[in-house]
């Protein structure tokens, strides 16, 4: 087979399935990327979520036998809404970064790569394939830098000539053997934007990041939230996009390719306090097609209690002190009790001294004296 001209037929095809830019480079090792995750991990700045093994990410052969290149995707994603709702007082509302509108982009991605996949073997059914999205070994990132997809950002996210930083991105690795594309090169310059903007000084310097301060990576957390933090995490639900709509690259970017991935505004940004209420079923059936409920409905109901503190929604209080002496994780009540001091009044205090002699949980107990200190007791 005429590779160069397969190349040239994969290429045209990817645009009739509605992938919005295609590239291809080598399997050689990621031997810059190798040293920039070690040093990620001599810093203790990886979020926990990678591939442990630092070889699997780094050598696509230890993951695919006689692989020789990788095809790099990207889809476009929308950066405004197409309906708007507005938070008010009483009705406030949260919001799940872009990346979270619409499907889960995993399965978006992956219905491409399976076409992809599908074309391929038609015309060389003893092509070995290896796809992946997000939760793959590689990193999405670094094979679309070399791709030529885009350049990697002082944000740390591939910025495209075409459709900014807003963009999914997946890959194939397989043995057929197509010629390499060529990289773009970084047109950030002198800007850093995008790392004044960022509310918790998680971007160190350009392309190196503090994954455990990141918005994104603590919104995901099923832990307790640093205090240092919660008012940086503002009315955010699930993921951050501060970076993103710094960077002057994304100014004006907005488009609407693909319908799955339009925003219901009643998910994307809802209302705050009847996510409290929802059982597991019920989140599920609300938020379960979306990638931001991934973790599942305690993270998400942890931040928006946060949320409906940094509004200080005093129409939340009932449902807050609900949430403290009725809800079995320690971290929701916690989380309530600091909540309900950030917001004040009379009924927030009672309810934070009646919990002051019943809880057991010590870690409960320290947020309900932070709780009370809002009100220098």
């Amino acid at each position: 087979m005429d590779i160069h001209k397969f190349k040239k037929e994969l290429t045209a095809y990817s645009k009739e399935i509605g992938i919005d830019k295609i590239g291809f480079t080598t399997a050689d090792p990621f031997t810059e990327l190798k040293s920039r995750l070690l040093r990620q991990q001599e810093l203790g700045y990886q979020s926990g979520f990678e591939e442990p093994d630092i070889e699997k990410r780094v050598i696509p052969k230890m993951l695919l036998d006689g692989a020789q290149s990788i095809i790099s995707i990207a889809l476009a994603y929308p950066a405004k809404m197409s309906i708007r709702v507005e938070s008010k007082k009483g009705e406030r509302r949260g919001i799940f970064s872009r990346a979270s509108w619409g499907l889960d982009y995993h399965h978006i991605l992956r219905d491409r790569l399976n076409k992809l996949e599908e074309f391929i073997l038609t015309r060389l059914p003893e092509a070995k394939l290896k796809s992946m999205v997000d939760t793959g070994e590689l990193s999405d990132r670094a094979v679309a830098e070399r791709a030529g997809i885009g350049w990697s950002g002082k944000n740390c996210s591939i910025i495209t000539p075409e459709f900014g930083s807003y963009v999914y991105l997946g890959e194939m690795i397989t043995n057929i053997p197509f010629e390499p594309d060529t990289p773009l090169e970084d047109q950030c310059g002198t800007c850093t934007k995008c790392l004044d903007a960022c509310p918790t000084n998680a971007l160190i310097h350009g392309g190196q990041i503090n994954s455990k301060r990141c918005i994104s990576f603590l919104t995901q957390t099923k832990e307790l939230i640093p205090d240092e933090f919660r008012d940086k995490i503002g009315n955010r639900v699930y993921g951050c996009d501060s970076c993103q709509t710094a960077c002057p690259i994304n100014k004006g970017v907005n488009f609407h390719f693909h319908e799955e991935m339009e925003a219901d505004p009643e998910v994307a940004k809802p209302l705050l306090k009847p996510i409290l209420k929802l059982s597991n079923r019920e989140f599920k059936a609300r938020f379960g097609s979306v990638s931001g409920a991934w973790r599942g409905k305690k993270p998400i109901q942890r931040n928006v209690i946060i949320a409906l503190a940094h509004f200080k929604d005093e129409s939340a209080v009932p449902d807050l002190i609900e949430v403290l002496e009725n809800e079995a994780a320690p971290v929701s009540r916690g989380t309530a009790a600091w909540a309900l001091g950030k917001i004040g009044g009379q009924t927030a205090l009672a309810a934070l001294n009646k919990a002051k002699e019943s809880e057991t949980d010590i870690n409960v107990q320290k947020e309900i004296e932070k709780g009370l200190n809002f009100y220098n007791i």
